[in-house]
């Protein structure tokens, strides 16, 4: 759905409403397991003044409770129905009149897997600070986040799979540290099916079961 603010020249906010399904199913069930557990507290709540308020101000209770005249919190099942028709639901705003919505949607996605790799680079591997003081190597960097990026679509174009779940599952192959007498040996676990499937799609030879031996 597309909303477009203004007239003529001024013309200039455009909206694209998406809705994702997918999304839609997660929100709807997380929003049924807090109904339950609200329907609980409530059923045990017993007049308590306290524990009402609690409930009342809480953010992940207190946008479905209604209080009646005579003080009883109750579910408000108006409220659930609104939110209800708000599942998956996401606005893009831009004033760009020559991309189609699912253009916009699909870039929109990829700034948001730019967003995450960054943070991936930052948390997850509990990179330090870079800095970069020559354009030779701010450029390299960039080069390298580029590139690291294109590897991802490029595993994720031939397995069908999300970076996501290619890395859960080629991550239950394991390296071993075996001490023996005469050294140490590095060994890889038997891989499961999966991580065979995996390797076939991304066309990576498995790897060696000795890895070698110091």
């Amino acid at each position: 759905m597309r909303v477009w603010v203004g007239e003529g020249e001024r013309r200039r906010r455009r909206y694209v409403i998406c809705r994702n399904p997918l999304e839609a199913k997660r929100q709807s069930e997380h929003r049924e397991e807090v109904l339950q557990q609200l329907e609980a507290q409530l059923a045990t709540l017993n007049g308590h003044p306290r524990r009402a308020c609690r409930l009342i101000a809480s953010r992940r209770y207190g946008k479905y409770l209604r209080k009646l005249k005579s003080g009883e919190l109750r579910i408000d099942r108006a409220a659930v129905k609104a939110l209800a028709k708000r599942d998956g639901l996401w606005v893009i705003r831009t004033n760009d009149e020559t991309l189609s919505a699912e253009d916009l949607a699909l870039a929109y996605k990829q700034l948001m897997r730019v967003e995450e790799a960054w943070r991936t680079m930052k948390s997850g591997l509990d990179l330090r600070p870079v800095y970069h003081r020559t354009p030779e190597r701010i450029r390299a960097h960039v080069y390298l986040c580029v590139l690291g990026l294109l590897i991802e679509r490029v595993a994720e174009k031939a397995t069908g799979q999300t970076q996501r779940n290619i890395r859960n599952t080629l991550r239950t192959q394991k390296i071993g540290q075996l001490f023996t007498p005469n050294g140490r040996v590095f060994q890889t676990s038997n891989p499961s099916t999966d991580v065979c499937n995996m390797y076939r799609l991304l066309q990576i030879d498995s790897p060696k079961q000795i890895l070698s031996v110091e």
